[in-house]
C-alpha cells in the first residue's frame, strides 16, 4: 500500500519509519502503522527516494516518530544459485530519530 507524505501529518505519532536500502546510495521509505506497512510517495504518487539516509530522515523532521530503522535485503543467495529461502534475510538496524532541524 502507498501513502502520500502529506497525509502522514494526520497519522501521528508514526509508530515506525523504515528506510529501505535498495542499492548503493539509493533509499526508499515506508511506515509501519497498526501492523500495516505503507510505502511513502510524494503528492504526485511517485515513490519517495533519496541518495542518502540523512536526506530521507529530513522528510520526517517535525513529525512525531516513535522509532526509525534501516532495512536491507540481500539477493546474494539467489545470485549464487542457492534455493529461495522461506524466511526473510532482511537486516534491520535501529536509527536515531532526529527531532532537530539539520
Amino acid at each position: 500500500m502507498k501513502i502520500a507524505l502529506s497525509q502522514l501529518m494526520t497519522m501521528q505519532p508514526l509508530q515506525k519509519v523504515v528506510i529501505h536500502s535498495l542499492d548503493c546510495a539509493l533509499y526508499q521509505v515506508s511506515i509501519v502503522q497498526d501492523l500495516c506497512e505503507f510505502f511513502v510517495t510524494d503528492d504526485k504518487g511517485k515513490m519517495l527516494r533519496t541518495h542518502s539516509i540523512s536526506d530521507m530522515q529530513r522528510f520526517f523532521l517535525g513529525l512525531e516518530v516513535e522509532s526509525m530503522a534501516l532495512r536491507q535485503q540481500s539477493a546474494y543467495d539467489e545470485m549464487i544459485g542457492q534455493p529461495i529461502k522461506e524466511d526473510s534475510n532482511a537486516l534491520e538496524v535501529p536509527l536515531a530519530v532526529k527531532h532537530a532541524v539539520l
